[in-house]
């Protein structure tokens, strides 16, 4: 790719430079090749423009960098964007070219994982060519890779997109979070439809407010979807009808599904211990269902993954048998295990107030003893919500057990007396292994036990390390302890 081919996204001054050959693309100065074009993007804590100079040096061909830059003596292009983030994103987009022929994103606070895998067992089912990519890392045949962020940097995003095709990969959900939708990590990306599962509190140590958050999340359908194009919405949140309203302003095909959706219909679910039976109405046919997944949230989940998958070319009969096929993403109300007396041990991803107040109120049901909890907050994030996990977890659990996750720069001690602020009566134990040892061995027949927080994450950030830490091989080792 020439230098001029990104003419439709950044000012290129002569046609002599137009004609230099782009190598690659980074917003990171280190990683710079000749031939690179260099992304000079401001953060938090730097300007991307204080590392242009040692971009320069190592060869970069061109930098993109803000319409107020200043950037005297670099003896390269300076290429200036009202919105270089944006513009790297194009940029990557155009330079990997190549992308899975229908894509797929989903946002909202909780369930994002699950939607993008469930869309993907779905597609597979169905005989196509399907990938996943979100917190859990990516998933597609022949390839399975653990991953940290939830959406990607563009340059790394686009890359793989390109592999994923090239490999065949034909269909491929994706997650939209804030983040990645707010700092243009989507852009470039040729959507074929999107999808929305709900709205609660998060990431209020980046967005001001709830309705910033909500409005970070609509760049999905306001700015990335073309129009016309289909958006699955999940109809029984308290932030569906501004969704809907959203959706509908910027001219999509709004498709709404749950109890109160009318694209897909939840006409009546009954709860047993680890599945449940579901009708669901599509196209004026109802359709009972085995869904082989506990908890409400579950059945939400697989109806807004239907909806996409029957949105991009699977007959809906066929969608909806899959679901009676799906197995829940790592880390989400997963059973690791059970005590000798039968009572089950989940670990959960759920880390925010409604993913706990969601986790557990889904056990709740199949409980005939107590429900016990494992949890704590993170370091460096939103304090306000550990008095509401607080509060959530006594008010659900019958037990709760107060501990350490991902302490950070924070001293722990103090994450969890700002938890204990609400949960008065809690057990508190900061070792998060003897915490999880604590509640295994404290279980009797009936019982069931949520650890919650880090569900498929391997580490425990204290100080600026990272330890390997498994929620799963701390339950399994809690289990056998307790059989020996």
């Amino acid at each position: 790719m020439k230098l001029s081919d990104l003419a439709e996204i950044l000012p290129v001054e002569s046609a002599a430079s137009g004609e230099r050959i782009v190598e690659g693309i980074t917003s990171d100065s280190r990683a710079v090749c000749p031939g690179f074009v260099f992304a000079a993007l401001r953060g938090g804590k730097s300007d991307g423009m204080a590392f242009a100079p040692d971009a320069a040096a190592r060869g970069a061909i061109a930098v993109i960098a803000a319409l107020d830059a200043d950037a005297p003596g670099l003896g390269i292009p300076v290429l200036k964007s009202a919105d270089p983030r944006r513009a790297l994103a194009l940029a990557a987009a155009r330079f990997h070219g190549r992308q899975p022929e229908t894509m797929v994103a989903v946002t909202g606070t909780s369930g994002k994982t699950s939607v993008a895998v469930f869309v993907r067992q779905i597609w597979a089912r169905a005989g196509m060519q399907a990938a996943s990519v979100g917190t859990t890392g990516v998933v597609a045949p022949g390839r399975t890779e653990y991953g940290s962020l939830t959406t990607p940097d563009p340059v790394a995003l686009h890359a793989l997109l390109a592999e994923l095709a090239d490999a065949g990969v034909t269909h491929c959900s994706m997650e939209a979070s804030s983040h990645g939708l707010d700092q243009r990590r989507l852009d470039g990306v040729r959507l074929a439809a999107g999808a929305f599962t709900n709205l609660g509190r998060d990431h209020m140590d980046y967005h001001p407010t709830i309705e910033d958050y909500h409005r970070a999340k609509m760049r999905l359908f306001e700015d990335l979807l073309p129009k016309g194009a289909p958006a699955v919405i999940f109809a029984d949140d308290a932030w569906s009808q501004p969704t809907i309203d959203a959706a509908a302003k910027a001219g999509l095909d709004v498709r709404t599904v749950g109890r109160k959706g009318t694209f897909l219909t939840l006409k009546r679910v009954e709860h047993e211990r680890r599945r449940q039976r579901a009708e669901i109405e599509a196209e004026g046919t109802i359709h009972e269902i085995l869904l082989p997944l506990a908890g409400d949230f579950q059945i939400s989940n697989a109806l807004v993954a239907a909806g996409l998958a029957i949105s991009t070319g699977v007959p809906a009969g066929d969608a909806l048998r899959a679901l009676e096929h799906l197995e829940g993403a790592p880390g989400r109300l997963d059973l690791v295990g059970s005590t000798g007396a039968g009572a089950p041990v989940y670990v959960d991803y759920a880390h925010k107030p409604e993913a706990l107040e969601n986790v557990l109120s889904s056990v709740r049901p199949f409980t005939t003893g107590r429900v016990v909890v494992v949890f704590g907050c993170g370091g460096d994030r939103d304090r306000g919500k550990r008095p509401i996990m607080g509060e959530i977890a006594t008010r659900l659990a019958d037990v709760v057990i107060v501990t350490d996750d991902n302490p950070r720069s924070e001293v722990p001690a103090e994450i969890r007396a700002e938890i204990l602020t609400a949960a008065p009566g809690a057990i508190e134990i900061g070792d998060r292994r003897e915490a999880i040892r604590k509640g295994v061995g404290m279980l009797a027949g009936g019982d069931t036990l949520i650890v919650a927080g880090k569900g498929h994450e391997e580490g425990q950030t204290v100080g600026t390390v990272t330890h390997h830490f498994s929620d799963h091989e701390e339950v399994r080792n809690a289990l056998a302890e307790l059989a020996r």
